[in-house]
């Protein structure tokens, strides 16, 4: 069964956007992505997508990577805004980001993401946390997986 779920991208670089874009698509992911360059406009959209009327044109999103060094509002700005919402919309959260500092990957743990990556120097070293992600998150919820 095919999942129309989005996938969602916080990330302000264009060429981590299009390698991302390349794993999904090399790995046959067909679940749509949604960018956004900056926090501000991720939580614009998770908050409107949580709206009654918009939710029965667009399915909840299955999870969302997420950078943390944005412009506007960085990464922790919105895991901060991602704790403040009620318990049944937890979001799988997904970091990847270039920082291999140890107090970022405990702050962000700590505020609620499910899994921390440093961004990887290799394509193929991106594409193997794709398909973990994928794994863990998204099985299920590709073509040719449901019942």
């Amino acid at each position: 069964m095919f999942n129309h779920a989005p996938v969602l991208i916080a990330e302000d670089d264009a060429n981590d956007v299009f390698l991302l874009r390349r794993a999904f698509q090399k790995l046959g992911l067909t679940h749509p992505l949604v960018v956004f360059h900056n926090g501000q406009e991720a939580i614009d959209y998770l908050s409107t997508n949580g709206d009654d009327a918009n939710q029965a044109s667009t399915p909840p999103p299955a999870l969302l990577f997420l950078d943390l060094k944005m412009p506007m509002l960085d990464g922790f700005d919105v895991l901060s805004w991602l704790q403040e919402r009620p318990p049944g919309e937890k979001l799988p959260i997904i970091v990847l980001t270039s920082s291999n500092q140890e107090k970022d990957v405990q702050r962000a743990l700590q505020m609620g993401a499910d899994e921390y990556h440093v961004k990887p120097q290799q394509f193929e070293e991106l594409m193997e946390i794709v398909n973990k992600v994928q794994q863990r998150w998204l099985k299920g919820q590709t073509e040719g997986n449901g019942p």
